[in-house]
């Protein structure tokens, strides 16, 4: 017999739901303390459908006019959509005009397109300060250096329709995941000194979410371990 996409799903999901709630467990903290995120990147509107009618209530993109699409296809479904890709500051009103959380805001450059999209929905959007992990002057790197969280931050938290919630990262390639998110940890301590009410801690994926866990993240973004492998780019 053959398995039904939804069962294919479902079965993801319910792995990875179990890997949270262990994790959570070993981490002394309460299952509801973490949230999924399901990223949908490359695969369809339909699997979206599938996730929502399994109870997933957030899906991450990181591709623009990707995510615009799916977004408008799935409008009826009251998901929580996170962008959590690199942005370009030429389409950061665009992406406010959908996204619910913007995870990846690296640069003051982003703030002003993001609030100004925001107040065209008149929608208040989330932001969490993507914090680099990365050696200085590796190639690739994205995220602004722990040291420049302070002044981001408080870009952030001027603008009228942002509301600062936290921090995101992607552990190292290459690097110890659990090495990664202790470091981790311990920006977040000092950044929440300054901005108490930012909490949320987006870290973790399909190969290194127990770390993450254990390190404090408050949401996991999940991919291949859910969905599958990831459909060839079209």
């Amino acid at each position: 017999m053959t398995t039904s996409r939804r069962d294919e799903i479902a079965a993801g999901l319910e792995t990875v739901r179990s890997r949270i709630a262990a994790a959570c467990a070993d981490a002394g903290r309460g299952p509801d303390e973490v949230r999924l995120v399901v990223v949908t990147k490359f695969f369809p509107a339909s699997d979206v459908r599938i996730l929502a009618d399994l109870g997933v209530t957030d899906v991450g993109e990181n591709r623009h006019q990707e995510a615009q699409a799916k977004a408008a296809e799935c409008a009826d479904l009251g998901l929580t959509w996170h962008f959590i890709g690199g942005l370009q500051s030429n389409k950061a009103a665009a992406v406010a005009a959908y996204a619910d959380v913007v995870e990846s805001v690296d640069r003051a450059k982003l703030v002003s397109g993001l609030d100004r999209g925001a107040q065209a929905r008149d929608h208040a959007v989330d932001v969490l300060l993507q914090v680099s992990l990365d050696p200085p002057g590796r190639e690739g790197r994205s995220g602004v250096d722990p040291d420049g969280l302070a002044a981001l931050g408080a870009a952030v938290a001027q603008a009228g329709m942002l509301r600062l919630r936290g921090l995101m990262a992607v552990a190292p390639l290459g690097e110890d995941p659990a090495s990664a998110f202790a470091r981790l940890a311990g920006i977040r301590r000092d950044f929440l000194a300054d901005h108490p009410d930012a909490t949320w801690l987006s870290a973790g994926m399909s190969g290194d979410l127990e770390h993450a866990v254990r390190a404090g993240a408050t949401h996991v973004r999940i991919g291949s371990a859910v969905l599958g492998s990831r459909p060839q780019v079209q």
